[in-house]
């Protein structure tokens, strides 16, 4: 799913647009005990309460492919009987109306949601009237599909803070009482994907709070998927292929040529879409690190300690994405006090040189530049 599709779905969590049939959920402590369940046909609720379930799951929705959104593809040996996704897909058609198949979903994220403390298992069933869309993008009223899917979140349920209020029954100001509130999910999912504007089935749509740092045990308990590297994951893993590689040879001058590199395809990426050409991501497989090592003047001897190093960090079957790995709107020089931020043309410009014997980083200045000190224009 691209931000376009997610945007698509997300767009219509609001009450003049929602078609929610129905939600049910589950309270669990921090015991893992299910102490309650809930389930309702979501265009009952009170106002309110409804805007706050909305709320949730546009949550679910938020953030950026790649980094909080991770599309999911289902092992062929889960879409077989007594797979993950079958077990969806029948949770799914059954409009969360069948008891056993929602307790079985409830014991999966218990068993497999690693978040300390209470939370609230959260499911959502929707049938979306997809329409259909000319090809400068005008909306017709004609139906293309139905797309049914489910959404998941998982929310932390936390003690409000302590702190004084006005106590209505005395009349005086005192300890407020605490009660346990429910907080914006961690995780979730959106199943089956929705997929060049269909239904795809092979596929989910993962939410996670934490990019560094993804819920993989209930990637693979609850959906039974593997999953690609997140944004964060890719810029460490690539950092960490260039150390291995270069090792004593990890100049300033190498790294920042190999930046130049990538952000030059990234740049031909940026005139194919200004051009109405559909942009792909730059993939840098390890073929294509391979080519930009080279064209950065990295020894052919340097080659085979790469190939390990990206079937190490990266694997076989991954790739990683150069508008994950570096900042198109800034290079970073970082020394052990001082911090450097560029716009990355100007890192070009930027050259490592020994002055009176000191070795020193130059940044070439147009005459009468303006430099702010503190918030001063200064002219140096």
């Amino acid at each position: 799913m691209n931000k376009k599709e997610i945007n698509e779905i997300k767009r219509r969590f609001k009450k003049e647009e929602c078609t929610f049939t129905r939600m049910c959920g589950c309270y669990v402590d921090a015991e893992k005990n299910r102490v309650t369940r809930i389930g309702k046909t979501f265009l009952n609720l009170e106002d309110d309460e409804l805007h706050k379930y909305l709320e949730i799951a546009k949550k679910t929705l938020s953030g950026a492919p790649g980094n909080n959104l991770l599309e999911l593809e289902f092992p062929l040996e889960e879409e077989g009987s007594g797979g993950k996704q079958q077990f969806l897909m029948g949770l799914r058609d059954s409009k969360l109306k069948n008891e056993e198949l929602l307790e079985r979903f409830y014991d999966l994220v218990v068993d497999h949601y690693d978040g300390a403390g209470n939370y609230l298992i959260l499911l959502f069933h929707d049938a979306y009237d997809v329409p259909l869309k000319t090809h400068d993008n005008l909306k017709l009223d004609e139906s293309e599909e139905i797309y049914e899917y489910l959404l998941c979140a998982v929310c932390p349920v936390k003690l409000s803070k302590p702190g004084l209020g006005y106590l209505e029954e005395s009349n005086e100001i005192g300890l407020r009482l605490r009660d346990w509130v429910v907080d914006m999910p961690e995780t979730g999912f959106v199943f089956p994907a929705f997929t060049d504007r269909s239904t795809d089935i092979h596929a989910a749509l993962l939410y996670t709070k934490n990019a560094k740092l993804p819920p993989d045990a209930f990637i693979e308990g609850v959906l039974g998927c593997g999953r690609e590297l997140t944004a964060a994951e890719q810029k460490e893993a690539f950092r960490e292929v260039l150390e291995d590689t270069l090792g004593s040879d990890c100049t300033y001058e190498t790294v920042k040529e190999i930046h130049d590199k990538i952000q030059e395809k990234l740049i031909q990426e940026e005139t194919d879409a200004d051009s109405g050409q559909e942009p792909e991501p730059v993939a840098l497989t390890k073929e294509t690190v391979r080519e930009i090592l080279t064209e950065s003047g990295v020894s052919e001897e340097k080659m085979q300690q790469m190939d390990r190093a990206y079937d190490e960090k990266v694997g076989d079957h991954a790739a990683l994405y150069a508008q994950n790995v570096v900042d198109q709107r800034r290079f970073e020089v970082k020394t052990y006090d001082v911090v450097l931020h560029v716009k990355p043309e100007k890192a070009a410009q930027i050259k490592s040189q020994v002055i009176d014997g000191q070795k020193c980083l130059v940044i070439p200045m147009e005459e009468n530049e303006n430099v702010n000190v503190n918030g001063i224009h200064t002219i140096v």
